[in-house]
């Protein structure tokens, strides 16, 4: 049974540890587990390997373990928002996996779901399938992916009830079901608790969840602010 906690960092407590492998929802910035983020950062702990499908910007999100130093690795599909992260990368200080968004996925969901490596096409004959095994199937060529398992996953979800079951709200819902399922241990931070959600609206049940607690209501970063001029203004 998922233990509900008063609050986000008491959700972390005993289980952060350096050289650990730590998996985290969203895109961008949103569906970030941004509290939970935080927390990590406040900890301290260091030598962290991350994945996620990017490391969110400069001084917000996954960026703020970077700027604060604690990532030796990062497993990503994506870079092109985070200027820190481009630097550190260039100039190496941070080890960086980079794999295709899909392929992400594929290897987390494989994770949660017990299966150790599978094939793909994508990345065949690129540096992406480089020292990797390649096989061949019905005359095309394939490359072998390892499954991500995690040490410990953090995810945001919408909605969450007393049993650890999550619901994520429209596009917030991202990579968050994939990273809680492939973590050997899961905590979710949660908008909105209630006692049982309709079986039909779980999209993360609770068994993948270990620990919950509430976040802090409304806040929604923003990554790129993009506005117009109104009909008429001058």
């Amino acid at each position: 049974m998922p233990t509900h906690v008063h609050n986000v960092s008491e959700a972390l407590d005993g289980l952060l540890s350096d050289g650990m492998v730590i998996a985290a929802g969203g895109f961008g910035l949103c569906g970030i587990p941004a509290d939970l983020i935080d927390a990590v950062r406040q900890s301290g702990v260091q030598d962290l390997t991350i994945v996620a499908n990017n490391m969110g910007v400069d001084g917000k999100g996954l960026g703020l373990l970077l700027e604060s130093g604690q990532v030796r690795k990062v497993i990503a599909s994506y870079a092109g928002e985070n200027r820190a992260f481009a630097d550190l990368y260039l100039r190496g200080q941070v080890d960086v996996e980079f794999t295709p968004q899909g392929t992400l996925a594929e290897r987390l969901r494989a994770g949660g779901a017990g299966i150790p490596a599978f094939f793909t096409r994508t990345g065949v004959g690129t540096v992406v399938a480089d020292h990797k095994p390649t096989e061949v199937f019905d005359g095309i060529t394939y490359v072998r992916e390892a499954a991500i398992v995690a040490d410990l996953s953090l995810v945001h979800a919408h909605t969450g009830d007393s049993h650890g079951n999550l619901r994520y709200r429209l596009t917030a819902r991202n990579f968050n079901p994939l990273v809680a399922a492939a973590g050997r241990v899961t905590v979710a931070e949660v908008e909105h608790l209630v006692d049982a959600l309709d079986p039909d609206d779980v999209v993360t049940p609770g068994i993948h969840v270990d620990r919950f607690a509430r976040c802090t209501p409304g806040r929604k970063e923003i990554e790129k602010r993009t506005v117009r001029a109104t009909a008429g203004a001058i």
